[in-house]
């Protein structure tokens, strides 16, 4: 009978517990090993765990902050040749990362196991043991940025450290140091196999330098470097790399583009033409939408993206849970949209704007914004930030308004939207009115951009029984105040 009055307790403990989850974790007693009974929820792969306290019981400080970081080392010019695949590749891979290390805390939502590409079997937790998920993140975000940027300086390594640690002291103030070592453990240990597996990608491979045919007689569409030597063209061996999506470039064939001509009748002269006219009459917002989305000084290589989700997360005071998917997503999306994009440039090889106006129409004429040193179509603006944007709306809702601040740090103006797709809408027109791409480039590749979210969330499976509660969820948290 005693026992049955001690189990009462506790189970009265645990909903008391969880009537003021929304408090701050810091708020919190210390959880003891003791109360590791109380709370049983599917954990992965359908198996019974005990956890005292859900994902979504966290806040997102943990998610935001180590995307902030990595803001950091984004900032530092990247190596020689690798492009825009190193940010892509640390949004994937940290996102999938920090979704795997709180997961079994979400019992709504499953592991990515069996769904992605040649995905390894994950470390479990313990049955019946208590993790704090926060804690799981950090360590696992800790480890995946350490062995993704091995080349970051002395003083990024240090603020690395001092971040873990940072958050590592707050997490001891609420659970006891035998919960905490375990919920850290996991979490290393779910990075260090994701990393492991990242490793395999094709990122790696040693490639000989890529040297573009020039233009001919028969291919005078061919593209031109529009950055002298020892400047080397970005990303050409990017058909190489692993999609992390089975079946993600799935219907993402683009219409070509018209048929080279310098004839003024032409639909290829009044597709360049339309450029050239446009620069000689944009507006001051037009202007601050080619610098603000140029990225370059900034963020180069989808760095912004990292931006664009942390402000969107703590814009929505996302809990754990939600900030946790949304990274998975949009890293994904990010990832193989990049790839996906970045082989059709070689394949179609197409010339830039620059290039032609200046032999065709006007050879004084020159672009608002530097043209970045890769082939024209698709555009990777358009096609990468409409497959993130996709996400963003997936999880978010159609409607979030939101400020960007993202280069506030150079003295340029915020930007705010009503919607994530008047954001990709502008993403990619700043780049006609950069003079860098055509407008029906860009028009074209947000349809592509937007076909590999879909394919992303058609073909991954994160909720269990399809409760698309991730709409729902944060509908509470968007006051929709720019």
């Amino acid at each position: 009978m005693r026992k049955k009055i001690v189990y009462a307790a506790l189970l009265v403990a645990g909903l008391s517990f969880f009537n003021f989850s929304c408090q701050k974790e810091t708020s919190e007693p210390i959880v003891k090993e003791e109360q590791e009974d109380d709370g049983i929820l599917a954990g992965r792969n359908g198996n019974q765990y005990g956890h005292w306290k859900l994902t979504k019981t966290y806040s997102s400080d943990v998610i935001t902050k180590w995307l902030n970081m990595q803001l950091e080392m984004l900032r530092v010019p990247l190596p020689a040749g690798v492009g825009s695949q190193a940010a892509e590749r640390c949004q994937a891979y940290c996102g999938i990362a920090a979704y795997e290390s709180v997961v079994p805390g979400m019992p709504n939502y499953r592991s990515l196991e069996g769904q992605l590409t040649e995905f390894p079997r994950l470390p479990d937790v313990e049955k019946g043991k208590v993790y704090h998920w926060a804690a799981s993140a950090n360590a696992a975000l800790a480890e995946m940025n350490r062995k993704l940027f091995p080349t970051a300086s002395d003083a990024n390594k240090t603020n690395m450290n001092n971040l873990e640690k940072e958050l590592h002291d707050i997490y001891a103030t609420e659970v006891d140091a035998s919960i905490l070592a375990r919920s850290e453990a996991f979490g290393k240990e779910v990075a260090t196999k994701i990393f492991a597996w990242a490793a395999t990608d094709g990122s790696a491979n040693t490639n000989p330098p890529y040297i573009p045919a020039p233009p001919t007689d028969e291919k005078p569409w061919l593209w031109v470097p529009t950055a002298p030597p020892p400047a080397t063209p970005a990303n050409p061996y990017a058909y190489q790399r692993r999609l992390l999506v089975p079946g993600v470039a799935y219907r993402t064939n683009l219409t070509p583009p018209p048929t080279y001509s310098t004839d003024p009748g032409s639909a290829f002269y009044a597709m360049a033409k339309d450029v050239y006219d446009k620069s000689k009459v944009l507006t001051d917002d037009q202007k601050a939408m080619a610098i603000y989305h140029r990225d370059s000084p900034g963020y180069p290589g989808g760095g912004h993206f990292v931006a664009v989700l942390s402000q969107t997360i703590s814009k929505a005071q996302s809990s754990l849970d939600i900030a946790a998917l949304a990274y998975a997503k949009v890293g994904l999306a990010q990832h193989d949209a990049t790839m996906i994009c970045f082989t059709n440039k070689y394949n179609f090889l197409l010339v830039r704007p620059v290039t032609y106006i200046k032999k065709v129409i006007d050879d004084s004429w020159n672009t608002f914004i530097p043209t970045p040193n890769h082939p024209e179509f698709p555009s990777g603006h358009a096609t990468i930030n409409t497959a993130v944007m996709t996400m963003l709306t997936n999880v978010f809702g159609k409607n979030f308004q939101i400020t960007l601040h993202t280069y506030d740090y150079l003295g340029l103006p915020a930007r705010s939207y009503d919607s994530f797709e008047e954001m990709s809408k502008e993403m990619a027109d700043s780049r006609v009115f950069g003079g860098i791409h055509y407008q029906a480039t860009c028009d074209k590749s947000r349809v592509q951009g937007r076909r590999v979210g879909l394919n992303v969330l058609r073909r991954i499976t994160f909720e269990k029984e399809d409760r698309h509660e991730n709409h729902n969820h944060n509908n509470h948290n968007h006051h929709n105040h720019r």
